[in-house]
């Protein structure tokens, strides 16, 4: 099926190079005829965007702890795009000695900076994103097993985690009334940047792809397809919801 996405103008936060998850869905939606505009945190991410994307336009800075930057960045989408139709968010951030070992080592600054990054600016971007959203719009934040299992090592940002699932749900039932569908991806252990982050990821990695109910770890297009899914008025009827896209790793 090509076409689900033509006409639509849809926002991707959390692209830092080729290996992201976000970059996957980015890809898949392109090709399934969105507009793409890609926000970045930094120079230096802006430097890596660079080099996968040749339109500055569709570069747009925006820190997601800051609210004012989200408040701007919404503000400069609107007056070079106009209104959007979705939201992917794939932010998260913690330290990485709080990815290591055991939870009760993580001070309360580790963990404050790991909800507000990962799960609090989901409510900050929606509701920014709120004003610019078309009817029929849809946010789709980006999750993990480790939200209602206790992974090894993922410690603080599997608390984070639970509390952006939490928030998915709360932010379907309010933003129902403008017409926005909220839901959530999780998505199975890939080879990303945030990945490498956690200890030990190389034992998480394989031992999901052990887990898999086909023996093949899921990929960036995979999960690509389900977000195009979730953006595309096929999945009017679909919001709260966590959507498992890892071949059946939580399943076992």
């Amino acid at each position: 099926m090509n076409g689900l996405l033509t006409g639509k103008k849809i926002v991707v936060m959390g692209v830092a190079n080729k290996r992201s998850i976000a970059w996957g869905c980015a890809q898949v939606m392109e090709q399934q005829g969105a507009e793409i505009i890609y926000t970045y945190n930094r120079d230096r991410t802006l430097k890596s965007l660079r080099k996968i994307i040749d339109d500055d336009n569709r570069l747009i800075q925006c820190d997601a702890t800051d609210e004012t930057s989200i408040e701007a960045a919404f503000a400069t989408i609107f007056t070079r795009f106009g209104k959007v139709d979705g939201i992917v968010h794939s932010i998260a951030f913690a330290n990485s000695e709080d990815l290591n070992g055991e939870i009760m080592s993580v001070t309360k600054d580790g963990y404050d900076l790991a909800q507000s990054t990962s799960a609090y600016s989901l409510i900050a971007v929606s509701r920014q994103g709120q004003k610019i959203l078309q009817p029929k719009a849809s946010i789709v934040a980006m999750s993990y097993m480790g939200a209602t299992r206790a992974i090894p090592n993922y410690n603080v940002m599997g608390v984070a985690k639970a509390a952006l699932e939490a928030n998915v749900r709360y932010l379907a039932r309010d933003m129902g009334k403008y017409g926005v569908r909220v839901n959530a991806l999780s998505a199975g252990a890939i080879k990303t940047l945030a990945v490498s982050g956690v200890g030990g990821y190389k034992d998480l990695l394989a031992e999901s792809q052990r887990r898999t109910v086909d023996g093949e770890n899921v990929t960036q297009a995979e999960v690509g397809g389900a977000c195009a899914f979730l953006m595309s008025d096929l999945s009017t009827g679909v919001t709260g919801d966590i959507i498992y896209v890892d071949k059946g790793v939580h399943l076992i």
